[in-house]
C-alpha cells in the first residue's frame, strides 16, 4: 500500500510540474513557433517528465541548479535562450512543489497547481518588420527578425506581459531602426 501512495504522490507532483511548464510563456512560445523542430510538443511533454526525474534523483537542489537545468534544456531542446526573467520564478515554483511532494502535502500541491493554471496566460509571438527591413528585403539583403509578444489572460489582452511575470524595462528591449546597419548586423549599446 505504501508504494501505491508514493506513486499517487509522484503522479500528483508530475501533474503539478506540467501545470507550471504549461503556464511558462517562454516554453509556450518555443512550442507554438516550433523552435524545437517538428516535435516541439513532444519535447515539451518530455521536458515535464525530465524535470520530475531531475527532482526525484536530486533531493537537495539549490535554486540556481534548477535554473541552470531548465535553461540548459531550453537551449538544447528548443534553441531558446530565456532572457525574460522567468527562469528564477519557474524554478522557485518547481522547487516549492517538490518540497510539498517530499512532505507528502498533496493538498498544497493541488492548490498550487490550481492557482498556476488559473493565472496561466496565453502568449503569442509574431514577427515584425520595420520600414527599413522591408526596403532591404526588396534589395535582396538579409533581414533582422524581431518578435512581438502578446499575452492573453482569460481571453483579454494584457500589456504584453503576463501578470505573473516581472515587467522588464521596455527601453532595454528596444532595437532602434538606426541601430540596424547596412549589412544586417544590429548594434547593441549598453545602457548608461
Amino acid at each position: 500500500m505504501m508504494a501505491d501512495a508514493w506513486e499517487d504522490a509522484r503522479a500528483l507532483f508530475g501533474a503539478s510540474v506540467r501545470a507550471v511548464l504549461e503556464a511558462w510563456p517562454a516554453l509556450q512560445i518555443a512550442v507554438e513557433n516550433g523552435f524545437g523542430g517538428v516535435h516541439s510538443q513532444e519535447k515539451a511533454e518530455w521536458l515535464g517528465r525530465a524535470v520530475v526525474e531531475y527532482f526525484i534523483r536530486n533531493a537537495n537542489l539549490e535554486l540556481d541548479e534548477v535554473e541552470d537545468f531548465l535553461g540548459e534544456l531550453m537551449t538544447n531542446e528548443f534553441d531558446t535562450v530565456v532572457e525574460d526573467g522567468s527562469l528564477p520564478q519557474v524554478s522557485q515554483q518547481l522547487q516549492t512543489m517538490f518540497h510539498h511532494f517530499q512532505k507528502g502535502d498533496g493538498a498544497a500541491l493541488r492548490e498550487m497547481a490550481f492557482y498556476i493554471t488559473q493565472r496561466k496566460c496565453r502568449v503569442t509571438a509574431t514577427a515584425l518588420r520595420t520600414a527599413r527591413e522591408t526596403d532591404e528585403d526588396e534589395d535582396g539583403a538579409d533581414s533582422v527578425e524581431e518578435m512581438e509578444v502578446t499575452a492573453m489572460n482569460d481571453g483579454a489582452a494584457t500589456d504584453g506581459v503576463c501578470p505573473q511575470l516581472e515587467p522588464s524595462d521596455p527601453d532595454s528591449q528596444t532595437i532602434k531602426e538606426e541601430d540596424i546597419v547596412e549589412d544586417g548586423w544590429t548594434i547593441v549599446r549598453r545602457k548608461k
